[in-house]
């Protein structure tokens, strides 16, 4: 399977300093999803033009002749393109990058366990985000059970969107869920998902029944879910389930995936995304304070 980050010294990904292993593939297309790059679980390229020096190395060294030097920039045919990366083996200004490394366990394990004394200076530990990692539960099973063996704390960033038995395997060798709470409207989640949102719900009450540790996270976007109807909604469901923690993170949207739209050559829906305002934000604090939450801006 394909990773697309790894990302050290994570403070935003649960409790300390933390690496956050970033895994390729997701059953969900959000059409605010801040790193597109990770719902194909397939290679990609990606370019980026303002690092082009126009060399046309990779043009020249192109095995399959899918790249072409315009006026734009290099152009790719995705038609012809075999995505070897031997463009991104040549550029020099590393304009041609792919996305997606193959990981052994083994590998990951010692990029892990280079990070051990930030991790255990500062309570931290491992998450496993991407994408959506339960979407590989036996890989994901293999590196908790491997942390677990060393006394790393292990966190799993989900949208919860699987089988119930997948969840229940995972959970066991779990020490925190992140869990991703987009929309409470089943209609409006599969129209801005693509998916419903009924399986991530009976998950999320699951493992609150079970005592699973777990913090809620919600990509607050005006216009879509930030109206007090939505954040209302949530909160009494929340406030429904037998939850120890009791922890809410407010995420703003930002633009950043449009420039990586620009560098995958992918088109982003076409849709009026806009960050909630801060008086916004504050009010959605307070609904969730309303409810016995603890929320915050960020985490």
């Amino acid at each position: 399977m394909l990773y697309f980050d790894i990302k050290r010294y994570s403070i935003n990904d649960g409790p300390g300093i933390r690496v956050t292993v970033f895994m390729k593939g997701c059953p969900l297309s959000c059409v605010w999803c801040h790193n597109p790059e990770g719902i194909s679980s397939q290679k990609q390229k990606m370019y980026t033009q303002k690092k082009c020096i126009g060399c046309k190395r990779c043009v020249t060294n192109c095995p399959s002749h899918a790249l072409t030097m315009t006026h734009d920039g290099i152009i790719s045919n995705n038609a012809l393109c075999h995505l070897c990366g031997q463009c991104a083996t040549v550029c020099p200004s590393l304009a041609m990058a792919m996305c997606g490394k193959d990981y052994s366990v083994n590998q990951l394990m010692y990029e892990i366990e280079k990070e051990r004394v930030f991790m255990d200076n500062s309570g931290g530990g491992v998450t496993f985000s991407g994408g959506e990692p339960l979407l590989f539960p036996e890989m994901l099973l293999e590196l908790l059970l491997r942390c677990k063996a060393i006394g790393v704390h292990r966190a799993v960033d989900t949208a919860l969107y699987a089988q119930k038995e997948t969840v229940a395997t995972i959970m066991k060798e779990t020490d925190l869920f992140l869990v991703d709470l987009k929309l409470m409207d089943a209609d409006k989640h599969k129209a801005f998902c693509g998916v419903s949102n009924e399986l991530i719900l009976s998950n999320l009450r699951f493992i609150a029944e079970a005592g699973k540790a777990f913090y809620i996270r919600i990509p607050l976007i005006e216009g879509i879910n930030a109206h007090d109807d939505n954040i209302t909604h949530t909160a009494e469901f929340l406030a429904s389930l037998p939850w120890k923690q009791k922890v809410v993170h407010i995420l703003p949207y930002h633009e950043i995936a449009l420039g990586k739209h620009q560098k995958l050559g992918t088109i982003p829906v076409k849709i009026n995304l806009k960050p909630p305002s801060l008086e916004r934000q504050q009010q959605c604090i307070e609904i969730f304070k309303n409810f016995g939450m603890s929320a915050s801006v960020g985490g």
